[in-house]
Order: structure tokens, then C-alpha cells, then sequence
């Protein structure tokens, strides 16, 4: 019971809407690479902020602020404010993140999607960050002491988009427009490089789940649209429902024919296997191109299922490029 909640608490977290897309194929050339707009607008300091049209409005400046999501994690740190308390401390103390520094952030207790609101109530929070769709159950009792502000960005533009907020709310600007400025030069600089030197071309996956239920981050999911401006990502949504939207069988990923797979594997105790490993002797998945030239990659889970904000952006950027095969 606790793995099936958990893989829908990231079903939900991942699943996004798409059009379809074109069937896989011969990669052909890509024409024109996607323009990043390096342009990083002025930022003001303010206790009304909007991502996603939706609005929070705070009566003060937040210091003490528990994150129950992995972009809550990043973007304090990007604005360099220690969180007051953590669901994610995999990902907090990733290098990309705080490192060690972050195993001194309390973790909230209970699991992901059903923390105990009593303790967080205890860390007398200004302002508690969580998922859409995930922490919506939580709200009524967290907001009897704390505001609650869900959000989960689709695109990296929104994902600046929620920096900014926090810049704003805390005062932080001049902080969150150094960390824009330099997602968007790493990204520009990325794009520009994998276009000039044939990596675009490539097809790539990003993919999560079981050997009987495979999840791929869509090209409308943050990851996928990250990906789909450096690479070729043929993985649309399939249909509006956020329950199956994100379900590819194997022949459906080997029509796709990808190149390179980049694989989070959601494991529970020692004993679970990763994805990779239980499709390993699946003839359809051996058929694959990026299996059978061995460029399948089990990525770190938290980073690069969780993570949505600036810093794990910019490690996700740095681990695709060098792992895509070039010319």
C-alpha cells in the first residue's frame, strides 16, 4: 500500500497534458534550435504574488518556511534561505542543492503527501509550500496557522517564474535575479551547443514507474520540455487524463525509438530493483536503439524526478548533455 500511494503521489507529480505527436522514425535534422531569451526583467520586493494564476497573498515578509516539495527546497536555496523543515531531504542534501549542509534541515515527519500537520504546526511556519493535487487534502488544517501555497511549474519558464515569486515575497531579488540570469545563460549556452553539435538530433526518454506501469515524463511535463529544447523528445501527452496521460507501453517506446533513456527509478527498500534492470530481459526493450548501444542512465531519483527548480535544473542540463552521444 505505501509503494502504490507513493507512485501516485509521482504519478500526479509528473503527469502533464500534450497534442499528439508524430510516431518515431529516422531522426531528422532539427532546423531551427528553440530561442532562450536571456533577458532577466526587474524584480520588486512584494507580499502579492502570482504562478500558474495562482495567487498568494501574504501580511508579511516569510522567514520560517517548510517545504513540502522539492521546488520549495531549490528555489530557497538559489535565494540562499535554509529551509525550516523538509520533505525531501534526499534532494536537499544533494551536491546540486545544499549538500551536507542540508542534513541539518528538521524533515517533516509522516510521508510524502500525508506529512503530519501537527508537527508542522510545531515549526511555527510563515508560509508552507506543497503540491497541487498532492497537499490539497492538507490545506484546511495547515492554513489554520500558515498560509499554503501549491504550485508545480510545467515549463522551465514557469518554473523562474515561481524564483521569482519567492524573491519577491522574501525580499531575495537581487538573489533570484542572479539565479535567472544564470539559468538562462546555462540553458541559451545548452540549446546553442547541442544544436551545433548534432546532439539535437538525437531522440531522448525520460522514463519512471514499473516494468508493468513504464511512466515517461511528456513533452508537456517540466522535464520534458527541458529536455525537448535540447534534444529530440517525440513523447507527447497521451489524451487529458492525468491518470494515464504519462503511460507508454515498451512497443510503444521502441516505435519512438530513442537513442538515450534516462531512467528515475522510485525504489522503496534494498530489495527493489530499478527500472532498467526489470526490463532487462524484455525482448521488446532489448530492441530498443539506446539499449542496444547501452545508453540507458539510472538517474539520481529525487533530482531528476522532484527536483523543479533552478539548481536541479541546471544539474539536469549539465548530466543530459554529457551523456548524449554527439556526430
Amino acid at each position: 500500500m505505501v509503494k502504490r500511494v507513493a507512485l501516485l503521489a509521482v504519478g500526479l507529480l509528473v503527469a502533464g497534458c500534450s497534442t499528439p505527436a508524430a510516431d518515431g522514425g529516422p531522426t531528422a535534422p532539427r532546423a531551427d534550435a528553440p530561442v532562450i531569451d536571456r533577458t532577466v526583467q526587474p524584480l520588486a520586493a512584494g507580499l502579492t504574488v502570482a504562478v500558474g494564476g495562482r495567487e498568494l497573498k501574504l501580511p508579511k515578509a516569510p522567514e520560517r518556511i517548510v517545504c513540502l516539495n522539492g521546488l520549495c527546497d531549490d528555489v530557497l536555496t538559489e535565494l540562499d534561505i535554509v529551509p525550516t523543515a523538509t520533505s525531501n531531504p534526499t534532494l536537499l542534501t544533494h551536491p546540486a542543492l545544499l549538500g551536507d549542509r542540508g542534513s541539518a534541515v528538521p524533515v517533516v515527519k509522516g510521508s510524502f503527501g500525508s506529512e503530519d500537520v501537527e508537527s508542522i504546526g510545531a515549526l511555527r511556519p510563515d508560509l508552507v509550500i506543497g503540491l497541487p493535487g498532492v497537499h490539497d487534502p492538507l490545506r484546511p488544517a495547515i492554513e489554520k496557522f500558515a498560509p499554503l501555497w501549491l504550485v508545480e511549474p510545467a515549463t522551465w519558464q514557469q518554473s523562474l517564474e515561481s524564483l521569482r515569486a519567492l524573491g519577491a515575497l522574501t525580499g531575495r531579488t537581487d538573489a533570484a535575479m542572479r539565479a535567472e540570469q544564470r539559468f538562462r545563460d546555462k540553458l541559451a549556452a545548452a540549446v546553442t551547443a547541442t544544436h551545433q553539435n548534432g546532439k539535437a538530433k538525437r531522440k531522448a526518454l525520460l522514463m519512471y514507474g514499473s516494468a508493468d506501469s513504464i511512466g515517461v515524463d511528456t513533452n508537456q511535463s517540466l522535464k520534458g520540455d527541458l529536455l525537448g529544447q535540447l534534444f529530440t523528445y517525440p513523447f507527447p501527452a497521451k489524451g487529458t487524463d492525468a491518470a494515464t496521460a504519462s503511460n507508454y507501453s515498451v512497443e510503444e517506446l521502441l516505435a519512438k525509438q530513442p537513442d538515450v533513456v534516462f531512467v528515475y527509478s522510485l525504489l522503496f527498500s534494498d530489495k527493489d530493483r530499478t527500472l532498467s534492470a526489470q526490463l532487462a530481459d524484455n525482448a521488446v526493450w532489448r530492441q530498443i536503439p539506446a539499449v542496444q548501444h547501452g545508453h540507458v542512465y539510472e538517474m539520481h531519483a529525487k533530482l531528476w524526478g522532484s527536483g523543479r527548480g533552478t539548481r536541479s535544473l541546471t544539474a539536469v542540463i549539465d548530466e543530459a548533455v554529457a551523456k548524449v552521444p554527439g556526430n
